[in-house]
C-alpha cells in the first residue's frame, strides 16, 4: 500500500461499514451509517492540523490553550453521493466552507463528465477535503482533483469510504501528491465498474432511488 493511502481500521468504523454493506440495510439506516462513518473519518483526516495557543479564561483561571490556526477548511462534495458524507463531516467541522462538483460517469466509457462546479472564492487559501464515498474506477475523483488544482488549490485531501485497487492506482497515477483516506480497500472492480464486494451504488442507497 502506498504511504499516501491511509486505511482507517478503527473497530467502530469497520463495524458500521459492515452493516452498511449488507443489502438488508434500509435506506434510512444506510444514510445514517454513511454520515457516522464520514464523521469518524473527519477525525482521522484532520489529525495533523496546525494549532496555535490563545489566552482564555476558564471558570477557575486564565490559561493558554490550543486552537486550530489558519483559515478554516473547505469540504468539496462530488455530487451526488458525496452529499451523503457531507453532513457527517460538518458535524465535526461546523465552520468549514462547502463546495460542490457535479460529475456523472458515462455508462459506456466510464469516464467522468462534469456538469457543475462551485467553490468558495478564497478556496485557494484553504485545505480542501474532497468527498466521494466510492473510489471505483477513480475517474470522477481524478477529474475533480484536476479541476480543483486548476482553480489554484494546492492543499488537497481525498476521503472515500470504499476503494478498489484500480481506483487507487488511477488517482495516484494522476495525483501522487494527494493523500487518500479510506475505510477499506476491496478486492477489485467488476465488468460494470462496481466495487467487489462493495456495497452497491452509494448514491442510490443514500437517496433511495433504487
Amino acid at each position: 500500500m502506498n504511504e499516501n493511502v491511509h486505511v482507517i481500521t478503527h473497530p467502530l468504523v469497520q463495524h458500521k461499514l459492515t452493516v452498511a454493506r449488507s443489502e438488508d440495510t434500509t435506506t434510512d439506516n444506510f444514510r445514517r451509517l454513511v454520515r457516522e462513518i464520514a464523521q469518524m473519518m473527519a477525525y482521522e483526516i484532520t489529525r495533523d492540523l496546525p494549532t496555535e495557543l490563545i489566552t482564555i479564561k476558564t471558570p477557575v483561571a486564565t490559561c493558554q490553550a490550543p486552537v486550530i490556526s489558519g483559515k478554516k477548511l473547505c469540504l468539496v462534495s462530488i455530487l451526488r453521493a458525496g452529499t451523503g458524507m457531507l453532513d457527517g463531516m460538518i458535524d465535526l467541522l461546523p465552520n468549514a466552507r462547502i463546495g460542490h462538483i457535479g460529475l456523472y460517469r458515462d455508462p459506456e466509457t466510464l469516464k467522468a463528465i462534469e456538469y457543475y462546479f462551485k467553490v468558495p472564492d478564497d478556496v485557494q487559501d484553504r485545505l480542501v477535503i474532497v468527498l466521494d464515498p466510492m473510489l471505483a474506477t477513480g475517474n470522477s475523483a481524478a477529474a475533480a482533483l484536476a479541476h480543483l488544482k486548476g482553480a489554484g488549490i494546492t492543499s488537497l485531501r481525498l476521503a472515500c469510504i470504499l476503494a478498489a485497487p484500480e481506483g487507487l492506482a488511477a488517482v495516484q497515477a494522476e495525483h501522487p501528491d494527494v493523500p487518500i483516506w479510506v475505510a477499506a480497500v476491496d478486492e477489485r472492480l467488476n465488468d460494470h465498474g462496481y466495487i467487489v464486494p462493495g456495497l452497491g451504488d452509494a448514491g442510490d442507497r443514500i437517496f433511495g432511488t433504487k
